[in-house]
């Protein structure tokens, strides 16, 4: 059984260094009892260096929430892989909405992306849709996000991506009010043929596909299993060591 990817996005949490140690410390202790998932947490840039003295034995992976496309430069308030990967970060969140409703492009989120990838990165790639409408023009939307992105990259470059498809309708609700697995499934397949269409059925097989919005422990298996997903991307409840555990152990078992 292929391990899922369950990645953590802590976002702008914690507020201080102390709670964001115990935060990770939690998880790396419960998840050295997980078996059949890999786990990345994605904390804000001023933690990784703390973090990375805890990250022992690579039970659990670190990731940054953005990187941008160049190593060095006059560039104020951006960050770039060599930086990250000073602090053990070898995973990035790239192109998540909340960074796209504060202006990125498509065609930013691509250059971030193919640019993080050449770096050895693996990089995340968010799409989702604002709302939904019965004549399925979202569809569209989300093979814009994709193919902005696949148009700069190379069969080879499949290896180090993953897609985490997150509508933004779903995000911050209640468990019960998260996506419909059998819409999400439908999703997940049209992704797939996205995939296959530009690069071909085998190295498109490479490319795991991720699932956020509203993910909680009572929705985690069934999203995994009748979604068709190959793991989770967790915002808030990633924060509660105990919710998180538990999401982790029902996917793996999903």
């Amino acid at each position: 059984m292929a391990q899922k990817l369950i990645i953590a996005n802590w976002k702008m949490f914690p507020t201080k260094p102390a709670e964001a140690k115990r935060i990770f410390s939690g998880i790396q202790k419960g998840v050295s009892k997980v078996r059949g998932a890999q786990t990345v947490v994605c904390p804000p840039y001023v933690f990784l260096p703390e973090l990375a003295k805890l990250a022992k034995g690579g039970k659990v992976k670190l990731g940054v929430q953005d990187l941008f496309y160049e190593e060095s430069g006059a560039f104020t308030g951006q960050v770039s892989p060599a930086m990250a990967s000073a602090y053990k970060a070898t995973w990035a969140i790239l192109g998540h909405s909340e960074r796209r409703a504060l202006g990125e492009s498509n065609e930013l989120v691509g250059r971030k992306v193919r640019y993080t990838i050449q770096q050895g990165y693996t990089a995340v790639l968010c799409v989702g849709e604002r709302g939904r409408s019965e004549d399925g023009e979202y569809y569209t939307f989300i093979r814009t996000e994709l193919e902005a992105v696949f148009s700069g990259l190379r069969r080879k470059d499949l290896e180090r991506l993953v897609i985490a498809y997150e509508p933004i309708w779903a995000i911050g609700k209640r468990a019960e009010e998260a996506m419909q697995t059998r819409d999400l499934m439908e999703m997940t397949l049209f992704i797939k043929k996205i995939l296959t269409e530009r690069f071909g059925r085998k190295p498109a097989e490479r490319v795991r596909i991720l699932y956020g919005g509203s993910v909680k422990p009572n929705n985690a298996a069934e999203l995994v299993h009748e979604g068709g997903v190959d793991g989770l991307l967790v915002g808030s409840a990633s924060l509660d060591v105990r919710q998180f555990l538990e999401i982790l152990n029902v996917a793996a078992a999903a």
